[in-house]
């Protein structure tokens, strides 16, 4: 026999959800195999569920279509602080700065590694670091460090800090629309099991089978048969 398995996604959840609203308005009152009741509180939590799923559809659009821009000011900000440490390091090897100034960028004096850069806090970190160590080595009569100069690291860092900032804020948005959508999910497979539940009550004693099975499929109940297994008439 067939068995029938639960939506497991929030699009399927709206189609069952919306199946047996629209088969339901749609069949006379004497016929309708599900209760007044349960068909009005169905159509209602469907309008919500679908409102909340579009909504976090949206959120989450929004934040790929921002993410693929921003990614281009990481690649960008990461290789400029790249390479302005690097061109430091050079400078302090070649004694034109002094070994004892990289402490102002927070940067170790015992060797002349790149700090990892892989990860967009890391950026955060550093840009900020470079720029302030920049900043306090020509106040004290410095000499400043071409190639990149510190305002065009600065520019970069900028752009990318302010994308940032902002992908985090869409990050918390799509977060909390996908946590409210969540909350909805356990009442929509509630109604969704209670529609199925009445609808083969209604229909146990039709056959043949796949004449019940197609009478509750029309209200959006869904049937998988078994490996080998063929339809019973």
């Amino acid at each position: 026999m067939p068995y029938r398995r639960l939506p497991n996604t929030d699009l399927a959840r709206i189609r069952a959800l919306k199946a047996a609203v629209m088969k339901g308005d749609a069949s006379n009152l004497r016929e309708l195999p599900i209760s007044l009741h349960t068909l009005s509180e169905a159509r209602s939590y469907l309008q919500k569920f679908e409102v909340m799923q579009d909504y976090y559809a949206q959120c989450l659009d929004h934040q790929t279509k921002a993410s693929r821009k921003h990614q281009v000011h990481v690649k960008t900000a990461r290789l400029y602080i790249s390479h302005f440490i690097q061109v430091l390091n050079m400078a302090v090897i070649r004694s034109e700065i002094k070994e004892m100034h990289k402490k102002l960028y927070s940067l170790s004096t015992t060797d002349h590694n790149v700090p990892d850069l892989t990860n967009e806090a890391a950026i955060v970190l550093w840009g900020k670091n470079v720029i302030e160590g920049e900043r306090k080595r020509i106040a004290q009569g410095g000499i400043p460090v071409y190639t990149p100069t510190i305002a065009k690291v600065k520019v970069h860092y900028d752009i990318f800090l302010d994308g940032y900032e902002r992908q985090k804020g869409l990050q918390a948005l799509t977060a909390r629309s996908l946590e409210e959508l969540a909350a909805m999910r356990g009442r929509a497979d509630e109604l969704i099991l209670d529609i199925w539940n009445q609808v083969e009550a209604a229909y146990q004693d039709i056959s043949p089978n796949e004449v019940r099975l197609n009478l509750c499929r029309d209200y959006g109940l869904i049937y998988y048969y078994r490996t080998g297994e063929q339809p019973i008439e």
